[in-house]
């Protein structure tokens, strides 16, 4: 995470809110949020030195990175090979990956299948600044969003019950705009007659993205824990994007998992959009390590509308 925490008082007195409202509707006391000279890639570069010394597998064997950022340094070029080179992956290709919250999902899974194939270990960072894209006036986006980054190596393995073992990825494009940035891409480039709230991210129905994104996640999960031949009460801990803990928690009872078993590092950082499975992943196994033979469940939705879940074997 970045240096400066910010806490649930400093934003509710910006926007005239009472003292506990974010907690009380998100389930956020404080979350991390960039300072100047902070980049994407340098926090995105201490994730990946994180994992890769705790992976312990040399550099030169890293044969793939994959970025997950909704946040690039640059709409040109893609930030990933800055970040490779930075953390001196010289036998690496790399690759951005936008996929908003679900991003470190898909790059998981695509993580999974090139490591199946090609017998060589693949670096996957999730890694976004959204205060820079907050509109601090909008108070639906302007509580939520945080800072940070997490990563993690996927590598080779000989037992069939390790690594990626269910999966399920969804779209829905008929919520394309719930959550969005409308200017800066192609469609509306740069223009001096924009408004600057149209370079800043809007939640234009907050209530229809809880509604959604619930069903979607819990959607994908049945799904990936069936292709795994689980059932809900097999998950050794449940690690859901962090977005809003009703979400989570309503995700639980749908699926019937015990609300002990969900990671939640959401009451401390917020969201970061992609970058919540991963560091929650690290938070979690910093606390209570993962051992052989765990089964973890991920799942996340997010803009576009785009979700997914993923059953991991440790």
């Amino acid at each position: 995470m970045p240096a400066r925490r910010v806490e649930n008082g400093e934003i509710e007195a910006k926007l005239g809110l009472e003292l506990g409202w974010i907690e009380r509707r998100t389930g956020i006391r404080a979350r991390y949020w960039a300072e100047e000279g902070d980049t994407l890639t340098g926090l995105a570069a201490e994730a990946g030195e994180a994992a890769l010394a705790d992976a312990g597998i040399a550099r030169s064997d890293v044969a793939l990175t994959l970025l997950a950022t909704s946040t690039p340094d640059r709409l040109l070029p893609p930030s990933a090979p800055l970040l490779a080179h930075r953390l001196g992956l010289i036998h690496s290709g790399a690759i951005d990956l936008a996929g908003a919250c679900s991003g470190f999902l898909y790059a998981l899974t695509l993580a999974d299948g090139f490591v199946r194939s090609q017998g060589r270990p693949v670096l996957v960072v999730a890694a976004n600044i959204l205060s820079r894209r907050i509109n601090p006036a909008e108070r639906a986006s302007a509580v939520l969003f945080a800072d940070a980054a997490g990563a993690v190596l996927v590598a080779p393995s000989g037992d069939p019950e390790t690594g990626v073992i269910g999966v399920d990825l969804a779209c829905d494009g008929s919520g394309y705009d719930l959550i969005s940035i409308s200017a800066g891409g192609s469609n509306r480039p740069f223009s001096p007659d924009f408004a600057a709230e149209e370079f800043l991210m809007t939640m234009r129905d907050g209530r229809e993205v809880f509604s959604r994104a619930v069903d979607m996640m819990t959607r994908c999960a049945s799904r990936a824990l069936a292709a795994a031949g689980m059932r809900p009460t097999d998950v050794s801990r449940f690690v859901p994007h962090q977005a809003n803990v009703r979400i989570f928690d309503a995700v639980c009872n749908q699926l019937g998992i015990d609300r002990s078993r969900t990671v939640r590092t959401i009451e401390e950082h917020g969201n970061s959009s992609a970058a919540t499975i991963p560091l929650s992943l690290s938070v979690a196994h910093g606390a209570s390590p993962f051992v052989s033979g765990e089964k973890l469940l991920l799942t996340a939705a997010g803009a576009g509308l785009v979700g997914g879940a993923v059953v991991f074997g440790v």
